[in-house]
């Protein structure tokens, strides 16, 4: 299921692409190529592509005479290493370049995350919401960078199994799965945080005895602090990540002044705020909406703490962030547990009919989930 409804949603985007023609027009390493694909190794992943081939170059280079928001030169340092490091071996043992290998990992990974998410959908509704779960997944808004040279997809593999391994009491698994993930993005945060509360939990009631919980929750924030204390150590600053990123790249914790201020502007039909980007704004704040909404009925249905606070944390960090309003849909991917009521809800349907509303919102996500991130946004 997954598999057709991304290949349904792929070929939709490629034809919006080429029907336009716009990326032809554009700088290859944003939204432009020679082929319709080349768009899928743009933006960020220019940079995922450059690490796999020449490493990393950690540095803070301030701008000559820049004052305002950017005083800092991006550097590949911003993006973390699991991702280019699996594009490494894909390469060598393939033969592909760089942009095929990193596609074939994320291809990998989008069907890793599909039955992650079945898993813990299956958990509260069988089999059938399991299905109307992975299926969501494939048509959500954001889902244009699954099969892209993106870490997205790889995280939410580690991130769905990570939670599911929790749910299992699987300690020892979950707290590999959840030091992989914070090799990958930074966004873990919240994910072992949702870890380190279940095993204390887990320690209080002392349901799975003291060493699993207590390694997992040890083992969990290595791999995040590693790679930002050796981005630190490389740039003699050990707050250097988060400098790079805040006068670089132009995102850090604000509190959600900016998330406000583009809801509040968008509902007025303002778009003069940080960042603008009106038609992948308006879809933006659809999702923020959309999830909002959906938080409610999966605290309706009682989760374990994990699924809780891996939710509230990964909303709370990206709609507390100062950033590329455009890219809260693809952000707000990890946040998966929300498709859980939907998926409960959908089991009742017959798979026909499943199938039916499923392929017409794979067929429109060419659109909302992929031309308007790639082509009219930033993704």
């Amino acid at each position: 299921m997954y598999g057709v409804l991304k290949l349904i949603g792929f070929g939709s985007f490629m034809y919006l692409l080429d029907s336009a023609g716009d990326f032809r027009r554009k700088n290859p390493r944003f939204g432009g190529g020679a082929h319709t694909w080349d768009v899928l190794g743009t933006w960020d992943g220019w940079w995922y592509q450059q690490i796999a081939l020449h490493g990393y170059h950690p540095a803070l280079v301030p701008v000559p005479g820049a004052t305002g928001l950017i005083t800092l030169q991006g550097n590949s340092a911003a993006f973390f290493p699991l991702y280019p490091a699996l594009m490494r071996p894909a390469m060598e043992i393939t033969g592909l370049g760089p942009f095929g290998a990193g596609l074939l990992v994320s291809v990998v990974a989008s069907f890793a995350a599909a039955l992650g998410v079945h898993a813990v959908a299956a958990r509260f509704g069988g089999h059938r919401a399991g299905l109307a779960a992975a299926g969501l997944w494939a048509v959500w808004p954001g889902s244009g960078v699954e099969w892209a040279v993106y870490s997205d997809s790889l995280y939410v593999a580690l991130a769905a199994w990570a939670l599911y391994a929790v749910l299992s009491r699987r300690w020892l698994t979950a707290g590999v799965l959840v030091f992989a993930a914070g090799l990958n993005r930074p966004t873990a945060a919240a994910l072992i945080a949702a870890l380190a509360l279940a095993a204390l939990l887990a320690l209080r009631r002392r349901e799975d005895g003291v060493a699993r919980p207590l390694t997992a929750m040890l083992v969990a924030p290595l791999g995040l602090l590693g790679y930002l204390g050796w981005v630190g150590h490389r740039m003699g600053d050990y707050g250097g990540y988060f400098r790079l990123q805040s006068q670089a790249w132009g995102h850090e914790f604000d509190f959600g002044r900016q998330t406000l201020d583009v809801l509040t502007s968008v509902a007025v039909g303002h778009f003069d705020y940080l960042f603008a980007l009106p038609f992948a704004d308006v879809i933006g704040v659809g999702v923020v909406l959309l999830d909002l909404a959906l938080l409610p009925l999966l605290f309706r249905l009682r989760p374990p703490a994990v699924l809780v606070v891996h939710t509230v944390l990964t909303l709370a960090l990206v709609l507390g962030s100062q950033q590329y309003f455009a890219n809260v849909s693809r952000y707000l991917l990890p946040a998966f547990p929300l498709f859980v009521p939907l998926a409960v809800a959908l089991r009742r349907v017959s798979l026909p009919c499943l199938c039916v509303v499923l392929g017409l919102a794979a067929l429109a996500s060419g659109s909302y989930a992929g031309y308007a991130l790639f082509e009219l946004g930033v993704p």
